[in-house]
This record gives C-alpha cells, sequence and structure tokens, in this order.
C-alpha cells in the first residue's frame, strides 16, 4: 500500500516560495511523487518581531488542517512552524531557521520526526553549533548569508544551490522516503 506523500511549502517573509534555494526543495519532493500544497500569508508580516510567532502560527495551522501528515518545507519566517511540526510529528526541511529565536529552538528541540536545517555561516539568525545540537540532518554553508548566497562570483552561489539539492535528496531518499530493499 501507498501512502500519498504530502508537502506543505511555507514561505518566508516576502512571501514567495520559488526562491531558488526552497524552489529546489519542493522541487525534489514532487520529483518523489508528493503533492505540493502552497502557503500564502495573509496580510503584512508585523513590523514587531515579537508579534510575527503568533500571526504566522496561525495561518501555518489553518494551511495543516486537512493535510495528511505533510512533510514541510520552510523557509526563514515560516520556520516559527517548529512548534507546530513538534505537536504533530512532522518531519521537515528548515531553510535558514530562526535559530536566533526560542520558539524556533523549543520546537526543534521536541520534534521527534527527522528534519533537516540548511544555513548559512554568515547568516545572523544561523546558530552552527545549535543546529548540529537540534538535529544530525544539517547542511551548512561557510560563508552564505540568509539567503544562501556566498561572496564572489555567482557561480559560486550556483554551486551552494546544487550542493544544497543533492542535500536534499540524500535527505528525502535515506531518511524520509527510502525505496523498499527490493526496489533498491
Amino acid at each position: 500500500m501507498t501512502t500519498q506523500r504530502t508537502v506543505l511549502v511555507i514561505p518566508g517573509s516576502g512571501g514567495c516560495w520559488h526562491v531558488p534555494h526552497q524552489l529546489f526543495a519542493v522541487d525534489a519532493a514532487r520529483m518523489r511523487g508528493a503533492q505540493m500544497h502552497h502557503m500564502s500569508w495573509s496580510g503584512d508580516v508585523p513590523p514587531d518581531p515579537e508579534a510575527r510567532g503568533p500571526w504566522a502560527v496561525e495561518q501555518i495551522t489553518a494551511a495543516l488542517c486537512g493535510l495528511p501528515e505533510p512533510l514541510i518545507i520552510a523557509h526563514s519566517l515560516g520556520t516559527l512552524a517548529t512548534g507546530l511540526a513538534a505537536d504533530h510529528e512532522l518531519p521537515a526541511i528548515w531553510i535558514t531557521p530562526l535559530l536566533h529565536r526560542s520558539e524556533v529552538v523549543d520546537g526543534l528541540r521536541r520534534a521527534c520526526a527527522p528534519c533537516l536545517l540548511i544555513g548559512g555561516t554568515a547568516d545572523s539568525s544561523w546558530r552552527p553549533e545549535l543546529a548540529r545540537e537540534l538535529s544530525p540532518h544539517v547542511f551548512e554553508v561557510a560563508g552564505a548569508d540568509h539567503g544562501l548566497r556566498v561572496p564572489g562570483p555567482l557561480a559560486r552561489s550556483a554551486t551552494v544551490l546544487g550542493d544544497m539539492a543533492t542535500a536534499i535528496e540524500e535527505f528525502l531518499d535515506r531518511v524520509l522516503w527510502p525505496a523498499p530493499s527490493h526496489i533498491r
């Protein structure tokens, strides 16, 4: 019996999920037969950082309603869903998680399902040691900012995207959705 693979895609504060790093994660899941559900933010992101958590969690809770145990693919602001993922035991790919926010870290500490954390060392939201403490699945980019861009020619950032795509595919194939041994 095959279970439908479902993904909830949660954008960052810019509201679009098709930034390259999130698009690659979505494409990797889609190529493995997952059905995508793209969430959009309703209204403007609150200017007060403390108000963003409740605002985002309310919308993410509504987006999760009725989805059969989805994989969450979230970027930046969308990583405020870590508590919801922990509460519902949902696997996730957290791209540039807001590890400087206590509610994000708390959700990751409570998580039972596997998650992949992706971040760069030049991102003020990233905490390298903490990331490795929270998950055995970490893809870290030396010198990358919150957009996973690295200094220098654009080709270097494009290489980062390729390496990140490989890390995502390996996480999906080895951890979340491994093929039965008779198919490998």
